[in-house]
């Protein structure tokens, strides 16, 4: 089966195309900030193809680095207040107990319909999880029992620190950004970074600097395989 080749016709290759794609997710960079990078580098291209390729080829990346995951039994669910064009609107998040990014959806309600919509979008990641983390935010309960009866459910004060702590990021391009433009654009946007961006989130701290190097390497590695091909299947 021959998959077209998603770089046909672009003036730069894929190396550069996806150097800059792997800038402006995971740094907190604007289109501009990486134009000016490419220019001290001898690289002259405009802002303007930096954000097309950005929406192109961010959701492909992320949608091969989402295949290679592995999610734990533990997933702390939270949601987030963002204004959108002075309308309030709800980040919904969900992470594992090592932080992983399991899922994003950006929506006008924090009631029990809204709840039900990402559990649903939850569902699509095949396993059920062990326990479910949230806050005493009513609207998850009855969701909760449709979609994971077997799950225990975890409302207990300070255990959702890991959820409310992924948002930070979010938090940051945020004002990066001068706040999300439209709803779609937040969707787009948060479900792409928070792929590549976690993709890249090794912890540091919590191991020697030989296991980092090797890890960043590997991540690294994949990166530069899932930039060659996006489209694999």
């Amino acid at each position: 089966m021959n998959i077209k080749n998603p770089y046909h016709r672009h003036r730069f290759p894929s190396e550069i195309i996806s150097h800059c794609v792997w800038l402006y997710y995971r740094f907190s960079l604007s289109y501009r900030d990486i134009e000016l990078m490419m220019a001290e580098r001898g690289l002259n291209l405009t802002y303007e193809s930096v954000r097309y390729w950005c929406l192109k080829f961010g959701h492909l990346y992320a949608k091969q680095m989402r295949k290679r995951k592995v999610w734990g039994d533990t997933w702390h669910l939270d949601e987030v207040f963002c204004r959108i064009n002075g309308q309030v609107h709800y980040l919904w998040r969900a992470v594992d107990q090592d932080g992983q990014v399991l899922d994003i959806l950006v929506q006008r309600k924090r009631n029990k319909q809204a709840a039900d919509r990402f559990f649903r979008k939850l569902k699509k990641q095949g396993n059920s999880p062990r326990k479910i983390v949230t806050d005493k935010l009513a609207s998850y309960r009855a969701p909760r029992k449709v979609h994971f009866p077997l799950t225990r459910h975890i409302t207990d004060k300070w255990k959702n620190n890991r959820a409310e702590n992924s948002h930070q990021v979010t938090r940051m391009r945020e004002r990066k950004m001068r706040k999300f433009k439209s709803l779609v654009q937040a969707q787009r946007f948060l479900s792409a970074m928070g792929e590549i961006y976690d993709y890249f989130q090794i912890g540091r701290h919590k191991t020697t600097a030989t296991v980092y190097r090797t890890l960043l390497k590997r991540s690294l590695d994949s990166w530069r395989t899932i930039a060659q091909n996006p489209l694999s299947v």
